[in-house]
């Protein structure tokens, strides 16, 4: 028998990231673990998505990501695992090309997804599980 003992669970929160659009936490730290939850190209000065298309919303995507990572104590190299939605398939050489640019050594597993939609009329989220 496997026996499991309660671990706290740390939310985190940070203003250098937009804010949830709904009930949940912008990430929670638990076992060892951050898990950020779907960020979107949300500029969290304005709290409006950006302009640009694919491309600037999923540089933006990943500094809010980068910025809840550090706010957790932890960091975008430290990623182990991302999920990545597109609302468009045929985008994915774009988000492919910045995201490279935040993953460069020993980038983490990832699952790209095409999704009819996504809130706030985002074109990419991406979901993030680093190392605490």
């Amino acid at each position: 028998m496997v026996e499991f003992k309660a671990q706290a669970l740390e939310v985190i929160q940070t203003d250098k990231a937009a804010a949830p659009i709904g009930p949940y936490s912008q990430a929670i730290r638990a076992g060892g673990f951050v898990f950020v939850a779907g960020e979107k190209g949300i500029d969290p000065e304005t709290n409006a998505m950006v302009s640009g298309g694919v491309a600037a919303e999923t540089r933006q995507t990943l500094e809010n990501v980068k910025n809840i990572l550090e706010a957790a104590g932890s960091s975008i190299d430290k990623s182990v695992a991302t999920i990545v939605y597109l609302t468009n398939i045929d985008d994915f050489g774009a988000m492919n090309a910045v995201y490279g640019e935040y993953f460069t050594a020993n980038p983490p597993g990832r699952t790209t997804v095409g999704v009819t939609s996504l809130p706030a009329g985002a074109q990419v989220e991406i979901t993030v599980t680093a190392l605490a």
